[in-house]
């Protein structure tokens, strides 16, 4: 599936929290085979065609969207793709760490979403930027500071980052979205998957990872 000219249709709401006004990006329509579970050394997320789509379009609006929350409520998903796996099923939520968000007020916010308003999301030409080899090798820099952070609250796993952080990661998730199909109609057993690294690297012991795996008998 190519994703230039994509279209990803969302509901916008604007949630007043205090003195501010927070910004909250959800799909318009209910998330199918698609599912997020925490696990022991991170999380694992399974996605359908049509899934590893929307994660794509997500992904790529959270890079691009400083002033957002981009929330996938994937707790009401029918999938049982993932169980295997165990663990507290979680929503996702990615946004920018200069919205200074904190992750305790998360529950308050979603309690606070009603119907918004509909916008729809058009995927451009080139929505990930590729990333250099010597953009890669600086992450293992100790002054380096373009990690995903992550941490667990009210259900929902929140993934903090500036847009480096998420567009050095973007070119794993456009691939599962554009290249997986062909592997899998290709060999149907294929393990097809993203491997998106979450938190500094220099404590590989307490280093998390968000693992995106093609989801076989849905795809």
């Amino acid at each position: 599936m190519r994703l230039a000219g994509r279209e990803w249709r969302v509901v916008v709401d604007e949630v007043r929290f205090g003195a501010e006004r927070l910004r909250v990006i959800r799909p318009q329509r209910p998330v199918g085979h698609m599912s997020l579970h925490e696990g022991r050394l991170g999380a694992h997320m399974s996605v359908d065609r049509r899934g590893a789509a929307d994660l794509a379009s997500a992904w790529w609006l959270a890079a691009r969207s400083p002033r957002s929350l981009v929330y996938l409520p994937l707790r009401s998903s029918a999938s049982m793709c993932g169980a295997e796996y165990g663990g507290l099923r979680l929503d996702l939520v990615m946004l920018h760490h200069s919205l200074g968000f904190r992750a305790s007020q998360w529950k308050s916010v979603r309690g606070r979403l009603r119907s918004g308003r509909m916008h729809k999301v058009t995927m451009p030409d080139r929505p990930f930027r590729e990333v250099d080899d010597d953009e890669h090798w600086t992450r293992w820099h100790r002054e380096f500071r373009d990690h995903l952070a992550w941490t667990i609250a009210a259900d929902t796993l929140l993934l903090t980052g500036s847009r480096l952080a998420f567009e050095m990661e973007g070119d794993q998730v456009r691939a599962l979205a554009e290249d997986c199909p062909a592997h899998l109609a290709d060999r149907p057993d294929t393990h097809c998957c993203a491997e998106i690294e979450i938190g500094r690297f220099s404590r590989p012991r307490t280093r998390w990872q968000l693992h995106v795996e093609a989801c076989n008998r849905h795809w």
